[in-house]
């Protein structure tokens, strides 16, 4: 009976180890920010206020013509030359934190949800290299992933480049088919995650509009 007790006792204390360990591997909840700012304004990071350099980008306006680079080929692209497709874009400081890598976790396994014709397209300005050693790690290999390491073009193009950081601004863009800008949320606070199913429910929308 005792041995019965013990071995009990033994397998209550793994599994309240489990599951302190899973606990605190998930970690605390992410805020979800609703808000906006614009392009070319400034965001905050830990309370301090930072400038967002370049040409601001408007919503109604043509995506800027830049080259970015494929992490998965290592050839520029330039997704100003898109057409027929709905462009969801996810812009991230970089995969190497945790809020950026909650923000592409949710665009690839939430944004499955998505019809196949909208394409779901992560930049940031990590290396391809890096970009594509996340995918394959997080397993997360049906996004597009394009670097904007080089001179940050992109984020100066669009005025989503974080002064002093020189890392990009946090949020999302929708493109049409036609290559237009029609949807566009930067977050104020760089530590908090944008609203992306606004931005899924969006794209559903501009993916249904005849090409």
């Amino acid at each position: 009976m005792k041995k019965n007790h013990r071995a009990m006792g033994f397998l209550l204390a793994v599994a309240a180890v489990l599951l302190l360990t899973q606990a605190c591997a998930k970690g605390p909840a992410m805020t979800v920010n609703r808000d906006t700012v614009a392009p070319g304004g400034s965001v905050t990071r830990g309370g301090k206020e930072l400038a967002l350099l370049g040409t601001p980008l408007a919503v109604g306006s043509p995506l800027p013509a830049v080259d970015l680079v494929d992490a998965m080929s290592k050839e520029d692209v330039d997704l100003s030359t898109v057409r027929g497709q709905v462009l969801l874009v996810s812009l991230v400081p970089s995969l190497d934190t945790r809020v950026c890598e909650e923000q592409t976790h949710y665009l690839g396994e939430e944004g499955d949800r998505l019809p196949p014709t909208v394409r779901r397209i992560t930049i940031s300005r990590d290396t391809p290299f890096a970009q594509e050693r996340f995918a394959r790690e997080a397993k997360l290999t049906d996004l597009t992933y394009l670097s904007d390491y080089k001179e940050g073009a992109f984020g100066m193009a669009t005025g989503l480049l974080v002064d002093n950081l020189r890392l990009l601004a946090r949020g999302i863009l929708l493109v049409d088919k036609k290559g237009v800008v029609r949807y566009l949320q930067i977050v104020p606070a760089l530590g908090e995650l944008p609203d992306m199913e606004t931005a899924f429910a969006r794209a559903r929308l501009l993916d249904a509009e005849p090409d």
